[in-house]
């Protein structure tokens, strides 16, 4: 009897130790992380700015392009149906989540109907965010002739990687017309953001030679879900200038330069001289990122940002946000919650120059552990209509003031600090 329970002791054991090495790998990485503050060292507008987010982080800044800002499902779904329906060459089409509803269907029925006249579709979902994904979708975009690959299916043994999510946000028609931004395929981002059942949220359609690098951040995954190159000119057309618009298309991955995403805000956030306006869907910063952001006010910079109010999808997340406003607040940042319904928009803008859209949120899962994709616009007048937008969800935006933050009861204090010991996963 003592020898069973001594074996079963053992067992015990291992399995425990096996569970905790496995939880580690989970919450940590092999890469070392910042943790030294970027020294600010030239202007935003500066040329060795641009110069060093085009050497540094991914592909140099190219000329030649044409952007469309796309507000709520009502804007955003129907140019990019249209895009797929009109397709001749290809379709690439990368996103995180995939659900079921209308808007699944009419995704399903359009990718659908361009594999049947011959046209290559390629589809990418990550696997977690598209569990809900109606099977009859699937088999129908497959017995159709479209290629469907699933990213990082779970594991029980290999949890690091089961951590590591797809979450970018790409579809490439003709290797010409690029679309990037917040929005899943899902009900919750159709209509016009006209109740708590419908989101705000911000997607962008790219012209121009800054699509191929959209298109080659696509590869990068499809290669490593299917070992399959596509690189003929039904891909990579030559593009010629449709527009005046300077930008760039950049990753970051687990598997390599993880903190590309977080250093390029870092970055600009040093660069900053006059303003700083974030629209985030989950705003949960490290400390390295709130001394870049009070350092910056400290040099007079203005921080505007507005996140999620009472609506949200996790109140974790928004429990651990708060948890982290003291600081930004103390030292003069207006951070204000968006109340008509869940707010999904991901727009970094910088001194009226700099936009940055796309899949990244501001937190450490966006930094560290998922797949993101931003595409950088460096347009004034692109940056102006974006202002415009932002001010009118500031509008409909309660602001947080210092005190409010400060005698907040009790009880949520003691949440926020609950969640914010999952930041690191948040």
């Amino acid at each position: 009897m003592r020898h069973r329970r001594t074996l079963k002791a053992v067992v015990w054991t291992f399995l425990l130790t096996v569970a905790a090495t496995l939880l580690v790998v989970n919450l940590g990485g092999s890469e070392k992380k910042l943790d030294e503050q970027i020294r600010r060292e030239y202007s935003l507008h500066d040329a060795q700015y641009q110069r060093v987010l085009g050497v540094m982080l991914g592909p140099p800044i190219a000329g030649g392009n044409r952007f469309e800002a796309l507000y709520n499902g009502d804007r955003i779904f129907p140019p990019m149906l249209e895009a797929i329906r009109g397709a001749k060459e290809s379709i690439t089409f990368e996103t995180y989540i995939y659900w079921s509803g209308d808007i699944g269907r009419a995704f399903a029925d359009a990718l659908s109907e361009r594999a049947r006249a011959g046209v290559p579709v390629h589809v990418l979902l990550d696997w977690v965010g598209s569990a809900k994904v109606d099977d009859d979708f699937i088999k129908e975009m497959e017995s159709a002739g479209v290629q469907i690959r699933r990213f990082h299916k779970p594991s029980w043994y290999d949890i690091g990687r089961m951590n590591n999510r797809t979450h970018r946000k790409l579809l490439v028609v003709d290797g010409r017309v690029g679309f990037t931004g917040g929005v899943g395929i899902a009900p919750e981002w159709t209509g016009h953001a006209q109740d708590a059942k419908h989101w705000r949220d911000s997607h962008y359609k790219v012209e121009g030679p800054v699509v191929a690098q959209m298109q080659a951040v696509f590869m990068d995954n499809w290669i490593k879900v299917s070992g399959d190159v596509l690189h003929g000119e039904r891909y990579f057309p030559r593009l010629a200038p449709v527009g005046d618009g300077r930008a760039q298309v950049f990753s970051s991955s687990p598997s390599g330069g993880s903190e590309s995403m977080h250093l390029m805000y870092l970055l600009s956030i040093a660069a900053a001289t006059k303003t700083i306006d974030l629209s985030s869907a989950y705003f949960v910063p490290d400390d390295l990122t709130v001394g870049a952001l009070v350092a910056a006010m400290r040099r007079g910079v203005r921080l505007r940002i507005i996140t999620p109010g009472p609506i949200i999808d996790s109140q974790t997340v928004r429990a651990a946000s708060r948890a982290s406003w003291g600081p930004l607040l103390e030292a003069g940042a207006e951070i204000s919650e968006y109340q008509p319904t869940m707010f999904h928009c991901k727009v970094f803008m910088v001194d009226g120059l700099l936009v940055s859209v796309g899949s990244t949120n501001f937190d450490n899962r966006s930094f560290r552990l998922n797949d993101e994709a931003n595409l950088n616009i460096y347009d004034e007048a692109f940056a102006a209509a974006e202002t415009v937008q932002f001010e009118a969800d500031l509008a409909q935006s309660r602001r947080i003031t210092f005190e409010d933050w400060k005698n907040r009861p009790l009880h949520e204090k003691a949440m926020e600090h609950l969640a914010s010991v999952l930041s690191v996963q948040l």
